[in-house]
């Protein structure tokens, strides 16, 4: 490389969705957590809140009154149900090769999820990433979470800076790109629509991780 050439984009990775195939089991733990505490919610409200920070889910489900009330109760309770659920959860196709590819084209990849440290990294003991990982952001780093941009500009900066795309799977992935400034490819493997991710500000969709790594020499991420 040239010293007149920039350096690939620091890619900004999801984990749940983007990765790993675990968001419906996010769903069925949110919806159990809420039923517990006497609150019942649609599967469908629940989903289109997956990918926000389980700070904000709550009461962007549920209700303010709600988060004051028992917030804390349906985190926790989420939590014992999902962590019930992971022998269920399985790496999304494509999603190790992709970071391997993302890795050896020269971008700085770095993980940026609104989950808590301790769930991401039982989560990436399904990959085989952490080795292409520059670094990690997590909704434990007392940063504000999606749909904020914090995670992301954090997760920039944490990559070296300059250039940069978010990949992600939900309408908050985007937004919070959107917010700080960055580029973002939205996946549908989350469950959400091509249109959703796009109103959201997403510039590219594809289907999951194996289709935009397939679609690398021509898309967003290629590398001249």
């Amino acid at each position: 490389m040239s010293s007149e050439q920039s350096p690939p984009p620091v890619v900004v990775l999801d984990l749940d969705g983007t990765l790993v195939d675990s968001v419906y089991q996010h769903v069925v733990a949110w919806q159990a957590a809420f039923h517990d505490v006497g609150l019942h919610t649609s599967a469908v409200r629940v989903h289109e809140a997956i990918g926000m920070g389980s700070d904000r889910l709550v009461a962007h489900v549920a209700g303010d009154p709600a988060e004051a009330a028992v917030g804390g109760d349906v985190r926790a309770l989420h939590d014992k149900y999902f962590q019930a659920t992971l022998r269920t959860v399985c790496p999304l196709d494509g999603a190790s090769e992709l970071v391997d590819a993302l890795a050896r084209h020269g971008h700085r990849v770095v993980l940026a999820s609104s989950s808590e440290t301790e769930l991401v990294e039982e989560m990436l003991e399904l990959l085989d990433v952490r080795q292409h990982l520059e670094a990690m952001v997590t909704g434990s780093d007392e940063v504000p979470t999606k749909p904020a941009p914090d995670l992301i500009e954090t997760a920039v900066g944490k990559g070296g800076g300059g250039p940069a795309i978010a990949v992600g799977d939900a309408v908050w992935d985007a937004r919070s790109a959107a917010a700080a400034g960055v580029p973002s490819i939205g996946l549908r493997s989350g469950g959400v629509t091509a249109e959703q991710l796009r109103s959201a500000g997403a510039s590219w969709v594809y289907d999951g991780p194996r289709e935009l790594l397939q679609r690398l020499a021509d898309g967003p991420l290629r590398t001249d």
